[in-house]
C-alpha cells in the first residue's frame, strides 16, 4: 500500500460527539450532539413507508428534483436556486472543492484556502486539510461577535471561501443580517452563511440572495437533521444565485440523494407546520434551561440555536469534572477541551423531562457533599 498524501498523514480527523449504542442508548440522556429531541413529521415518516421497492432498484432523481422544488417553494427561491446534498456536510465539500486550491498548504504564503473564524464549527478546518489547501483564523470576540476585520483578514490571506456558522457554534449567538452583509460585501470570496440551527433564531440570511440585488458571493447551508428531526437521514441543502449553484452541481456527486431522503426530506419540507410546533417547544425548553442554569451558578448568554454554552461556577466541579460526572450517571453533555472552551458546557436542549433530569443530576453535584468523578473515557 503506497503512503497517503502528507496532508491525510497528519490529519486529525473530525471527531462526533460520543454515540452510545443498544442498551446504554436506552439508558442515556443524549443532550450532545444538537439532535431534535422529538420525532420527524408524521407525514416524512409514512414517505419513507411509502417508498417502493422499484423504487430502490432504479437510480434516484439525480438532482432530488421534488425535494428542491419543496425547499424552493418554501422559501420563495427559484428552482435552480437550490442544491440537495447528502448532509450538509457535503455542501461543506463541495465549496471548498469548487474554489479553494488544493495542495497549497504546506506553503504559509500561499492563498486559495478558507477563512475561518474562532471558535468555529470544527469540520472547516477538517476539510480543508483533507483538501490540502491553507486555513486562516479571524478570533471572535470574547463575547463570540464577528470581529470588525474578518473580511480584512480574509482577503489578506486569499481566502477563496468563508465560513460563518449562524447561529453561531457552540455558542449559540447570532449575527444580524447587516453585519453578514457587510461582510459579504467586502470579502473577494464566497462566503458560506452556515444556517445549520437557523430553524431555531429570530431570522435567516435569505434576503442576501433573493431578488436581482441578492449577492452573488452568499451561499447559504441548511440541515434536515435539527429542526426537522431528520440526522440519521443524512439530508442538506445550499440555497444561493443560480449561477453558484450551478458550479457546485458540477463538483457534487452522482445520485448523492438517495430516493429514500428525497422522499422523506421533501415530505418534511411540505410539512413545515409541524416542524414549527417542535421549534416552539426546543426554543421554550431552551428559554427555561437558561433561568435554571442560571439559578445554578451558570454563567448562560441567550442563545438562537438549540443548545445553550454554558461556563460552570467558579465554585466547584470544573468542566470536565461535571462532563465525566454527568456521563457516569446517564446523562451525555459536550466538553471541549480546547482554550476559552474549557470552562463550559454545551448543552442540547431535550424535552422538558430530558432537561429536569439534567437539572436534578446538576443540581445534586453542585451541592457540597458531592465528590468529582474520577477520570472517565
Amino acid at each position: 500500500m503506497p503512503d497517503p498524501r502528507p496532508n491525510i498523514q497528519a490529519l486529525d480527523p473530525y471527531v462526533p460527539g460520543e454515540q452510545p449504542q443498544g442498551a446504554e442508548a436506552r439508558r442515556t440522556v443524549k443532550l450532545n450532539t444538537n439532535e431534535s429531541p422529538y420525532p420527524p413529521s408524521p407525514k416524512a415518516v409514512d414517505a419513507m413507508r411509502q417508498v417502493a421497492a422499484d423504487q430502490l432498484r432504479r437510480y434516484p432523481s439525480p438532482a432530488a428534483i421534488e425535494f428542491c422544488q419543496a425547499a424552493a417553494e418554501l422559501h420563495d427561491l427559484a428552482l435552480n436556486q437550490v442544491i440537495a446534498t447528502n448532509g450538509g456536510d457535503e455542501l461543506l465539500r463541495l465549496v471548498i472543492t469548487a474554489f479553494c486550491e488544493p495542495g497549497s498548504a504546506a506553503d504559509p504564503t500561499a492563498p486559495g484556502g478558507i477563512g475561518v473564524t474562532d471558535p468555529t464549527y470544527s469540520l472547516y478546518p477538517v476539510l480543508a486539510r483533507t483538501h490540502g489547501c491553507p486555513i486562516t483564523v479571524a478570533p471572535r470576540t470574547d463575547s463570540f461577535a464577528l470581529a470588525d476585520d474578518t473580511a480584512e483578514t480574509w482577503n489578506a490571506a486569499g481566502c477563496r471561501v468563508g465560513f460563518v456558522v449562524n447561529p453561531h457554534a457552540p455558542s449559540g449567538r447570532m449575527t444580524d443580517v447587516g453585519t453578514l452583509q457587510r461582510l459579504a460585501r467586502a470579502f473577494r470570496g464566497v462566503l458560506v452563511v452556515d444556517e445549520a440551527y437557523v430553524d431555531f433564531a429570530p431570522h435567516d440570511a435569505l434576503g442576501l440572495i433573493r431578488g436581482d440585488d441578492g449577492l452573488d458571493n452568499v451561499l447559504v447551508l441548511r440541515s434536515m437533521s435539527k429542526g426537522y428531526g431528520l440526522a440519521g437521514l443524512r439530508l442538506g441543502y445550499g440555497l444561493a444565485r443560480a449561477d453558484l449553484i450551478a458550479i457546485l452541481h458540477k463538483t457534487r456527486d452522482s445520485y448523492n440523494v438517495d430516493a429514500v431522503a428525497q422522499a422523506v426530506g421533501a415530505a418534511a419540507l411540505k410539512d413545515v407546520a409541524y416542524a414549527r410546533t417542535v421549534w416552539q417547544k426546543v426554543v421554550a425548553e431552551r428559554d427555561r434551561l437558561t433561568r435554571a442554569l442560571r439559578k445554578h451558578g451558570f454563567t448562560a448568554p441567550a442563545s438562537a440555536s438549540n443548545f445553550l454554552l454554558a461556563t460552570c461556577p467558579d465554585a466547584g466541579p470544573s468542566a470536565r469534572e461535571l462532563y465525566q460526572s454527568l456521563k457516569q450517571r446517564g446523562v451525555l453533555v459536550r466538553f471541549f477541551d480546547t482554550p476559552g472552551l474549557d470552562d463550559r458546557l454545551r448543552i442540547t436542549i431535550g424535552t422538558p423531562d430530558q432537561n429536569d433530569r439534567l437539572l436534578d443530576e446538576l443540581a445534586d453535584l453542585l451541592s457540597p457533599k458531592a465528590q468529582p468523578a474520577g477520570d472517565a473515557v
